[in-house]
Order: C-alpha cells, then structure tokens, then sequence
C-alpha cells in the first residue's frame, strides 16, 4: 500500500514546519503538498529546506489550487485561511485536519457547513495528553460539581495572537456542559478592580503571554480546605504534529462530518 501524502497548509509557520519533520519521520505518509497564504516571502521556496529536512523537490504554493495530489490536508494556519482551504478539500474530496484556533460563530458555522461534505477532525489542541486531561477534567467537574470555584490558567508565548487560547476555551466548555452552564454567560475573562466576591456558577480565564512559551494549562477546582489542578505543559511542538498525523491516519476513508481529538482516540 502506498504512504498517505499530506499537504500542511501553514507550512512556513512554527506548527508547519514541525509538521513536516514529523512527516520526514514517518514510514506510512509523506509530504504531498505545502501551503502558505497569499504573498508569503516563502512562496516557491522547497518546503522540505525551510522546514529543516533538507530539499524535497516540493515548493510552496500560495493557492490551493496549486497543491498536487494529496490525502489529507493538515491545517495550522488562520480561521479564513481553513475555510478557503477546506472549499479545496471539499472540490476535490479530500479529508482535512484542522488545529487553527481564534474562529467565531460564523466561522464555526462555515466550518460545519463544509464538514458536511467531507471528513473534518477539528481540535484546538492535538496533543494526546491533552485530550486525555479534558476526559480528567470533565470527570472532576461532575465529581466535585458546585462546590468548588473553577479557574482556567494559560500561558503561550509572546507571538500568540488569540487569547485566551483555543484549549483554555475548550476547557472552559468542558467544565461548562459537565456542570449544565452555558459558557458564555457564566465566564469571566481576567478581573480588575473591586470586583467584590467571587461568584460560585462563574469559570475564571486568565492569559499570560510571553518569551517562547509553546503551551501551558492548568484548570483549578478551589473548594474550602483543598484544591485540585489538572496541568499540562508542552515543551515541544512536535507532540501536537504527531497528534495532527495520528488524526490524519484516522480521518483518512471517514465519512463526511464533524470529528475531534477524542474521536481519533477512542475517548
């Protein structure tokens, strides 16, 4: 049987680049096409060079049009960035994996549209260890229930444009459905001021940004005489492209939909 290709739109970004020596390392895919948006410096650049892993004869497109063949489309770049993409995937019926985070509700709703016609694995965050910590997460949630305050605590390097991250938020959903809340209306995002005293129903954000920290998050449950934290670090970007490449093996051959990471993993 032939190795899956798969193209890694992004590819000149930090998570691209990680995808594609994860890709150099594994015997069942390879890299089949690569893409950065429009105008990119690295437009027509070997992608294989400007990830590290020396000349693959594979240049950098700025259209998806212009991807060759491939499999699977791994995508860590923008919210409309994906959507243009997936339009691609879904002309061509390819499956797609998706880690971009920072969407809104309209493009949250594109985004179901078009898993809608072909398989989708959407998760803001790849890690297996962090997936396994939401399944911890809800379990403490139900277990502890309203008698704890609930606070979510991240930390990303300085680059990072979206704050809080999309993990944080998917925590924070998490708890939310866990407990019968409706996230929207019972977060609060950082405090200043005289706040007077917390509310018990609320689920705490706060962001912390900078240096080159590549991820970090705590969910805090505060009761009276005890606390417990769930905590996941990363210290390498390489165990979110390995979790993308599991899902791209996994996601290849589904019907179209909507998955996550849980799915991938059986959790």
């Amino acid at each position: 049987m032939s190795n899956l290709e798969i193209a890694v739109a992004g590819a000149a970004g930090r998570m691209g680049r990680t995808v594609i020596q994860a890709l150099a390392e594994a015997d069942d895919l390879e890299l089949g096409g690569a893409l950065e948006r429009s105008g990119h410096p690295l437009t027509g650049a070997d992608a294989g060079v400007v990830a590290g892993v020396g000349e693959r004869q594979l240049r950098i497109v700025d259209d998806p049009a212009d991807l060759e063949s491939f499999d699977v489309l791994v995508d860590f770049s923008h919210p409309a960035g994906v959507l243009a993409h997936l339009e691609e995937c879904a002309r061509r019926g390819r499956a797609a994996v998706i880690g971009a985070t920072g969407f809104d509700v309209t493009q949250r709703d594109a985004l179901r549209a078009l898993a809608q016609r072909v398989p989708v694995v959407l998760a803001p965050n790849m890690s297996v260890g962090v997936n396994l910590c939401l399944r911890l997460i809800e379990s403490a949630a139900r277990a502890l229930g309203d008698d704890v305050d609930i606070e979510i605590i991240e930390a990303h390097h300085r680059n990072k444009v979206d704050a809080p991250s999309g993990t944080a938020l998917r925590m924070g959903e998490v708890v939310a459905e866990a407990l019968g809340r409706d996230l929207r209306e019972c977060a609060i995002y950082g405090r200043e001021g005289r706040t007077g005293a917390r509310e018990r129903a609320t689920i705490g954000f706060e962001t912390i940004r900078g240096g080159d920290i590549v991820g970090e998050h705590t969910v805090l449950f505060a009761g009276a005489g005890e606390r417990i934290e769930i905590t996941h670090r990363s210290s390498s970007r390489m165990n979110y492209a390995s979790g993308a490449l599991r899902a791209a093996r996994w996601v290849h051959g589904r019907s179209a939909g909507m998955h996550d990471m849980l799915d991938v993993l059986g959790l």
